[in-house]
């Protein structure tokens, strides 16, 4: 079921070998067959899909969040309802293209307030925090066909270990900026010869360095440079023999105090980001989804100090040069006192495993019930499907 908004108020490097979590931003890429492209960004810390996606046309925003509001005077809008917080410049003009959307009031199944349950949810798709030991983003890597060659698909993390969310059965390597010297030819040829009668070690050393030689010339020294980071994810995955399946993390969050400088300077890497992977991908983006997530939303009331506490649904954000996008994807509560969830917390309306699945099914061309049973086990809610153009 997909809603266009509504229902009660219908408004308007290092080459480190390993197979199993980094600082900011931290990535994953998988491999799969075929040309399509999925890039998961996992917002850690809880950002607030208030300020992301501002509900201005609701009769009490101004009542909740008049502190925030001239930050959103000239901001561009989305839906007649919403605003689009000032700093996504390139999130907007994906928007405008048709190329982005959002789906608010979303939260996972997790309902406490714990940043480490709550990933851990958003990571596995357990229905409770720790009951599921691999990732929802490795599982879909298994659900991928395998390429001509017959070979199976493959995972590849830029970082130091592997992030939940891609841990599983399906292989996995890691690569990573650093600012140690390049190992020299003799000593990687010494290294391959040590590893060539290793069955497990010596296709996980074969992966990695595939994955250095994609990686190239980045002359990274580490991924805090979000601009930079995006660039390097799209030269791992826009060519055919590239991964498939990608994963960034960026932290920082969690704005308990100062919230609106904090979240503009967020929102701004988050911008810088995807607007460069959008830029470097080219023709590859026409085939090529982005899904922006975090573990729960914020409190619908600035605290004392200006910033917001953990709450419970959020916004997520999808970009794609295949998405049906210019629009918002809402069942909205509300935020009236008795429309808030424990009298705090925007209320969930729609299941992100829902998104999450539906919108990587249909990217993938895979059977959407049958993948968010796989991805997600146990939800009652079917998959959202209607994301693709065509």
């Amino acid at each position: 079921m997909l809603h266009s908004l509504d229902r009660r108020r219908l408004l308007g490097g290092s080459l480190a070998l390993g197979a199993a979590s980094f600082a900011l931003p931290r990535m994953v890429f998988a491999r799969a067959a075929g040309d399509r492209n999925l890039l998961l960004v996992v917002l850690r810390g809880a950002a607030d899909g208030l300020a992301m996606l501002a509900p201005l046309g609701d009769p009490a925003y101004e009542q909740v969040r008049g502190f925030g509001l001239p930050d959103y005077e000239s901001a561009p809008k989305a839906g007649g309802f919403f605003a689009i917080h000032p700093a996504f410049q390139q999130v907007a003009a994906a928007y405008a293209e048709n190329q982005a959307l959002f789906v608010h009031a979303t939260a996972t199944a997790y309902r406490e307030r714990s940043h480490f349950d709550g990933q851990n949810l958003l990571e596995t798709g357990g229905t409770k925090p720790y009951a599921q030991r691999d990732g929802w983003l490795n599982r879909l890597v298994g659900m991928m066909p395998v390429d001509g060659s017959g070979a199976a698909p493959k995972a590849l993390a830029i970082a130091p270990t592997v992030p939940l969310a891609l841990r599983g059965e399906a292989p996995v390597s890691s690569y990573a900026p650093s600012s140690l010297p390049q190992a020299s030819d003799a000593f990687m040829e010494r290294v391959s010869l040590l590893y060539a009668e290793d069955a497990q070690l010596g296709q996980l050393w074969q992966r990695a360095l595939e994955t250095r030689e994609m990686a190239g010339g980045d002359n990274l020294r580490n991924l805090r440079d979000a601009r930079a980071a995006g660039e390097l994810a799209a030269s791992l995955m826009r060519e055919r023999g590239g991964a498939r399946i990608g994963m960034i993390e960026l932290s920082g969050w969690d704005s308990h105090a100062n919230q609106r400088n904090a979240f503009n300077r967020q929102a701004g890497q988050l911008d810088a980001l995807l607007g460069a992977y959008r830029a470097a991908m080219g023709p590859a983006w026409a085939s090529t989804l982005v899904l922006a997530v975090t573990e729960f939303g914020r409190t619908v009331r600035y605290n004392g100090t200006g910033g917001t506490d953990h709450g419970t649904a959020g916004a997520a954000l999808a970009m794609g040069g295949a998405l049906r996008g210019g629009r918002v994807i809402a069942d909205w509560p509300g935020l009236k006192d008795g429309e808030l969830y424990e009298g705090r917390d925007l209320r969930p309306t729609i299941a992100l495993e829902s998104v999450l699945a539906g919108a990587s099914a249909e990217h993938f061309g895979l059977d959407p019930e049958h993948t968010m049973a796989r991805l997600f086990p146990d939800r009652r809610a079917p998959a959202m499907t209607g994301f693709v153009a065509g």
